[in-house]
């Protein structure tokens, strides 16, 4: 048992509420899946946590530059990122619920070395997630220029000791309700307003639509080709957040309600209702960060691209801010900068916490604790909310180029996409149990999606030598 987010996190004075461990399966927890459109509704959530780390620093800063830098060329890029990438992730939750075990858990069963008791698949995230720190530093420093827009009395570089200690504060303890509610506020409010700059840029008369059907057709962009790779990388579910998505899949409660493999025809039905359940949500979640990534893509491409103008370092949020000004009007800058501070801040927000919970699972796989406690995985958990916030705030001030450090982050996701699409296929085929093993069509998707990712990144890789 173990203490998680309750009604206490909205009301200080309640008492917190036990709860069961997610990461036991507890028989006494076990929950028939939802029948209902409306009540599958309700029990959806990871996905938005996972889009509340996608539409940050990769759309409004990434893709806002390529659009800024292609134009409309690179649209299908974009497309192909949000849509091919869910097949894997859906994938990968589809074992969770069926296996209760982990994400790292599960792609350490892959053969292969080892060093410290986890294999290379563990190691290559871990380093994965070490250069994504350069995006969470570009975001820090996002969110300090808005705030010395807002507020001169602090220079950008001191504005950012401050997020750094509101973002401890929120973080450490937090159990996944208040993720999950930060998140749905997140989302919502700047996906809706990118979405309504977006359709005013494309309802002008001068805009020219055969530019943006013509960026539908593959095309290799004549310049912005790193920035395309790590586009590609970052937006829909990049390879980070591939890792994620079943950790918040477990703490959610899915493959608790599931409960333990047993053979049972009961355990089937709760195991197939939740895996469609888990479904839904990625549809859901990708249908939003779809449209708020190619909303931000059109802005870059209609409003920065004619003017010739590139977000750099210094005048980033500036830059970016005539996106809102060009079509909503002027009155639309405290918007952006609101808009601007919460989706960068919940991209640090909502990664931070993902990242700081697989970190304490591959601790718990190497030993430092027993899978059981509870109590010490929420421990080790909130010792990497230190590190994984403080190691960004030091890129940044050793770095001190956001654009640059997107893009690095974004590489670095996209060169790890290959590994995770053959530790996912290993797993469909040797270790999925039978029972809730997908069908041949999703298999055959589940292929596409895994030679393609491999090919587009193995033609970049060989561009680069």
């Amino acid at each position: 048992m173990s203490l998680q987010d309750s009604p206490s996190a909205v009301d200080p004075g309640a008492p917190p509420v036990v709860v069961a461990d997610p990461y036991q399966l507890d028989p006494s927890a076990v929950e028939a899946p939802p029948a209902g459109l409306r009540s599958t509704l309700r029990k959806i959530g990871p996905g938005m946590i996972l889009a509340a780390s996608i539409v940050g620093s990769g759309e409004l800063i990434a893709t806002t530059t390529l659009g800024a830098q292609a134009g409309f060329v690179a649209l299908w890029i974009i497309l192909f990122s949000c849509f091919i990438k869910p097949i894997v992730q859906a994938e990968l939750g589809r074992y969770v619920i069926s296996t209760g075990q982990t994400g790292l858990e599960a792609f350490d069963q892959v053969p292969g070395p080892r060093l410290f008791r986890v294999n290379w698949i563990v190691w290559i995230w871990a380093a994965m997630v070490m250069m994504t720190l350069f995006q969470v530093g570009a975001m820090f420093g996002g969110v300090a220029q808005v705030l010395h827009t807002l507020m001169p009395v602090l220079s950008v570089e001191l504005w950012v000791l401050p997020i750094c200690v509101v973002s401890l504060a929120l973080l450490l303890g937090g159990g996944y309700r208040r993720i999950e509610s930060l998140a749905m506020v997140k989302v919502g409010f700047f996906t809706m307003l990118t979405v309504l700059s977006a359709a005013m840029v494309m309802k002008a008369p001068e805009f020219d639509w055969s530019l943006l059907f013509a960026g539908l057709w593959p095309r290799i962009p004549d310049g912005g080709w790193v920035t395309a790779v790590a586009v590609f990388g970052m937006t829909g579910v990049g390879a980070s957040e591939i890792f994620m998505y079943p950790y918040w899949c477990v703490e959610k409660g899915y493959a608790r309600y599931a409960g333990k493999r047993d053979g049972s025809a009961a355990w089937l039905q709760r195991a197939t209702g939740w895996i469609r359940v888990m479904h839904l949500d990625v549809l859901v979640s990708m249908t939003v960060y779809t449209v708020a990534t190619c909303a931000f893509y059109v802005l870059g491409a209609a409003v920065l691209h004619p003017k010739g103008i590139v977000p750099d370092s210094s005048t980033m949020i500036a830059t970016l801010s005539e996106l809102y000004t060009s079509t909503l009007g002027e009155w639309a800058l405290i918007l952006f900068y609101i808009g601007a501070v919460a989706t960068l801040y919940g991209t640090i927000f909502a990664a931070t916490a993902a990242h700081s919970r697989i970190y304490a699972d591959m601790a718990c796989m190497m030993g430092a604790f027993r899978r059981e406690d509870a109590a010490a995985r929420n421990r080790w958990r909130d010792r990497f909310v230190w590190v994984l916030t403080i190691i960004p705030v030091a890129l940044l001030y050793a770095f001190k180029n956001p654009v640059h450090m997107v893009v690095a982050g974004g590489l670095a996701q996209a060169l790890s996409l290959p590994v995770i699409c053959l530790g996912v296929l290993y797993m469909r085929h040797k270790l999925q149990p039978l029972e809730t093993a997908p069908g041949r069509w999703n298999t055959f998707w589940l292929w596409i999606a895994g030679i393609l990712i491999t090919v587009l990144m193995f033609v970049y890789v060989s561009g680069l030598m």
